[in-house]
């Protein structure tokens, strides 16, 4: 075809664009393959970009995928979550009734909507478009999951499950299967349910949800029984039930909000995570059973931007606590977005490098990609990020979910809007729904007759969650029917891994199941399979140590790892054994290898730790397997060689501050303060700063109550006067005794950063009757200079001494300028400014100063309450010319300047 000229040919851009108009985009999807689609897309107008037929212009698909738009507006308004149910009809949560105290109550005075849309034709398009359920309670829901003629609807603070009793495609019947839930209109809520290999559900909560109770307001029972107290458990959170949502298990906590889970078909978990907006940090993760996943500090529940020993370099790892003990890593942070649904595609219609890898909507970065993953010792890495469909041209474009519909191909949806984040919303009327497939293959979804074991079988191989769940459910039914046909699936070595686990988890799950096939799992080649067998065996064994004994010396890291994370909460002698020998093959220098060691270890270490040291040799503290153990352990026992490696001088100052980091996770006790100590004690080239580690990680009172901590900390505090050490020290033990030494360096050094870090401390530790006291006997330049180091405090107290300098008409014109000047440095300040220029308060040279300071104000409504008060430029002085005056510029500028 011949390649047109765009730049050659406005007109030919304007035919295009009535093409466009048309025909729709679809009828030139040939032409724009082999031209230049950003020129067809920037010819259109601002309103005609946002029309549904463009829709896909504004896309960019990846090589050998095409997007064609399955629903659109009006039929699907602001969609947030969908599913794709075994017929390959898309169900949609909407979210029109988003946060109505931000955005506005909704124009529609009715609750959202649950739709069905359908594609009868192939063509890729909804034709028929139902609602499934609308109601008032039904308020900006999170999450759907569909099994066949139920969906349940995930919405703080409930979980509803909707059921079709009649089969016209509206629900008939509505409970609630999980109330109690925090985060009600809050992005941090209850997500949505999905399905795993082992017949179980997954689910889980941003850090706003916080607990649940069962439709009956009962407390949820874990699988030992026992009350679930959610008290223990930190921030976001990942759980599994079984099909009726009992038994729920926390799988893993302390995210901020993972908006979905993914689980592969060897139960291995996945999970996006949002951070806090601006830093760097979305990320995914593997979901390490068992994990704390770092938001927050462990101990005390800080937030990452707390200073803390052994700080990452980089905020985004910061954000996550990726450096402390006790913490999964990361596998990948994606940058800042708005990471929301996500799915693993485990079919084979997408070209091959999409194969079983992490599928991620990223509503903030205008994306669906692949995060490409590859083992990594016991644990994983990514490889980076691969586009799938991207919103290049058109920035509205906010995908919220992606789905594998039963044919393989992808179903995104498409929340539309300018904005996105902060709870805000600017576009109330627009909504897509998009299917990615390879070009030209048509929307024929298979036909299974699950009544048929063989059948059932072959369901179960689909790339569909809801197909596999109906499949999954039909064979465990079939029983004995179904296993000769389960078993030829799992035995055909040349088959995909991923539907061999499929068929050796359903198998588990058959009464009276006969054990050969995990035995020849157990045995397999590939360590995936081996890792499915001992994952399904756990399930159905209330002491699987046997069989976690069978594999503890596995050749590969990550069944290890799978053995390790087995044991955790075991306290029998053959479980300490398993952890002995995991122990003794780990090398070192493998993160993913050494927090499933931990949390095997988990509430065990009083044990663990002296056998692992009757093992370890003389030097337990030598290896670097042994550095990483003595780094994790949470026992007292482990102390003395945590302090030998903190003191170690043969190795460089920064490696060693995480072993003083490690001191944190202890609890204050005799042994942490003398180890801490005799830490002091050691002469080295470092041994200000690691007597300074030493001090602060030193509980308060041990210290101001030992002479010889007393001794120390004067004898430091000397030697690192002036300098962010000293502020360092002193912030942690708040001695009255330096008060005026802080108000030195405040003076001598309030221009910078020391200086202002003392003004601040002494303000708070000494109080504000000292500051007044002291400003009182001070001459101007001390005054000021005193004024200038707390003026980015931003206390109430520091703000109030500013103002009422400024407004002193008793001090000096000089100090009243300085302190009104200042009192823009903090945003406090600014708002006391704007008070003191409605009142009327400021005049002269004062009020001049004021706005000096504010002038560089950030926030926007600041900005425009201070606009009135700054005078406005002056208007360009005009010439007008006489027929007499000079002709040449240089002639005129000298007319002007009186020359």
């Amino acid at each position: 075809m011949k390649q047109f000229n765009f730049k050659r040919s406005a007109l030919l851009v304007a035919v295009n664009t009535v093409f466009l108009h048309l025909y729709g985009f679809c009828q030139l999807a040939d032409t724009l393959i082999v031209t230049n689609p950003d020129s067809v897309y920037a010819a259109l107008s601002e309103p005609e970009k946002r029309f549904s037929r463009n829709a896909v212009a504004g896309l960019k698909v990846a090589d050998g995928l095409e997007a064609t738009l399955f629903a659109s507006e009006p039929n699907v308004i602001n969609p947030i979550n969908i599913d794709v149910d075994h017929r390959g009809r898309v169900w949609v949560c909407e979210a029109y009734n988003y946060r109505p105290a931000v955005n506005g109550k909704s124009e529609l005075g009715m609750g959202d909507r649950i739709l069905i849309l359908e594609d009868k034709d192939g063509d890729g398009k909804a034709d028929v478009t139902k609602v499934f359920y609308q109601g008032p309670e039904i308020n900006a829901p999170l999450g759907i999951w569909v099994m066949g003629n139920k969906a349940v609807v995930s919405q703080s603070p409930f979980v509803w499950l909707f059921t079709d009793t009649d089969g016209d495609d509206k629900a008939d019947t509505k409970e609630i299967l999980f109330k109690g839930i925090g985060g009600s209109q809050h992005d941090a809520g209850i997500h949505a349910f999905v399905f795993g290999p082992d017949g179980k559900f997954y689910f889980n909560f941003g850090n706003a949800g916080r607990q649940l109770v069962d439709g009956q307001d009962r407390p949820l029972l874990d699988k030992y029984e026992r009350p679930i107290d959610f008290r223990q458990f930190k921030q976001g959170v990942v759980f599994r039930c079984e099909q009726d949502f009992t038994k729920v298990e926390i799988m893993a906590e302390n995210f901020r909000n993972g908006f979905e889970v993914a689980v592969d078909s060897y139960g291995t978990m996945w999970q996006s995570d949002q951070e806090e907006p601006g830093n760097g940090g979305d990320r995914v993760s593997y979901v390490m059973e068992n994990g704390n996943f770092g938001y927050i500090d462990e101990m005390t529940g800080a937030s990452w931007r707390l200073n803390r020993t052994n700080l990452e370099d980089e905020i985004p790892r910061r954000h996550w606590h990726q450096n402390d003990p006790g913490v999964v890593p990361d596998l990948i942070e994606t940058g800042s977005g708005f990471p929301m649904g996500m799915t693993i595609y485990e079919g084979e219609l997408l070209p091959r490098r999409y194969w079983d890898q992490i599928l991620l909507a990223d509503a903030g970065q205008n994306y669906v990609s692949a995060i490409s993953v590859q083992n990594d010792g016991a644990g994983y890495k990514s490889t980076g990020i691969l586009p799938i469909v991207e919103g290049s041209r058109d920035k509205w474009f906010r995908p919220t979910d992606v789905c594998v519909a039963p044919d393989g191909s992808l179903i995104v949806s498409d929340w539309y809007d300018p904005v996105i984040g902060s709870n805000k919303m600017k576009d109330k009327s627009r909504g897509r729904i998009f299917r990615i497939a390879p070009l030209g293959a048509p929307y024929k979804n298979p036909v299974f007759d699950l009544s048929i074991p063989e059948q059932a079988v072959k369901a179960l191989q689909s790339p569909n969650l809801s197909q596999r769940y109906l499949a999954w459910n039909a064979c465990v039914k079939h029983g004995w029917a179904a296993e000769p046909f389960l078993e030829d699936l799992f035995r055909q070595y040349n088959a995909n891994p991923k539907l061999r686990a499929r068929a050796l988890w359903v198998l588990n799950r058959i009464e009276g199941f006969n054990y050969r096939n995990l035995d020849i799992a157990f045995r397999e080649l590939n360590p995936n399979l081996r890792i499915t067998a001992l994952r399904a065996v756990r399930q159905r064994n209330s002491d699987p140590t046997e069989y976690i004994k069978r594999l503890t010396a596995d050749p590969d890291p990550q069944v290890r790892r799978e053995c390790a994370l087995a044991i955790n909460h075991n306290h029998t002698y053959e479980a300490l054994d398993v952890w002995l020998q995991l122990a003794k093959q780990y090398k070192g220098n493998d993160r993913w290898s050494v927090e499933a060691l931990s949390i095997g270890a988990y509430d065990q270490w009083e044990r663990i730790f002296p056998a692992w040291l009757e093992r370890a040799g003389a030097r337990p503290g030598a290896t670097p397997a042994g550095k990483d153990i003595i780094w994790l352990a949470r026992t007292r026992k482990a102390i003395p060689y945590l302090t030998g490696l903190a003191a170690d001088t043969s190795v460089s100052f920064k490696s060693r501050l995480r072993y003083f980091r490690a001191f944190d996770f202890f609890h204050a006790g005799y042994e942490k303060s003398q180890a801490l100590l005799n830490v002091l004690t050691v002469n080295s080239s470092d041994r200000i700063e690691v007597s300074k580690l030493a001090l602060l990680h030193l509980d308060k009172s041990f210290v101001t109550n030992s002479q010889q901590g007393r001794t120390a900390l004067n004898k430091l505090l000397d030697e690192t006067y002036g300098t962010e050490h000293y502020i360092d020290l002193m912030t942690r033990y708040e001695l009255e005794t330096e008060n005026d030494r802080l108000l030195k360096l405040a003076l001598d050094k309030s221009d910078e950063v020391v200086g202002r870090d003392a003004g601040a401390l002494l303000l708070e530790q000494a109080g504000i009757s000292y500051v007044t006291q002291k400003l009182a006997g001070m001459n101007d330049a001390k005054k000021s200079a005193l004024l200038a180091s707390i003026q980015t405090v931003g206390s109430s107290e520091s703000v109030y001494l500013l103002r009422s300098t400024a407004l002193n008409v008793d001090e000096s014109v000089n100090v009243r300028k300085n302190a009104a000047k200042y009192l823009g440095a903090s945003w406090p300040g600014e708002e006391a400014v704007v008070k003191l220029l409605r009142d009327d308060r400021l005049d002269g040279e004062v009020k001049e100063a004021a706005l000096e300071g504010v002038k560089n104000a950030f926030r926007e409504e600041i900005k425009a309450q201070l606009a009135p008060y700054f005078p406005k430029p002056k208007e360009e002085i005009k010439v007008v010319e006489t027929p007499e005056e000079p002709k040449s510029k240089k002639e005129k500028r000298k007319r002007r300047r009186g020359n």
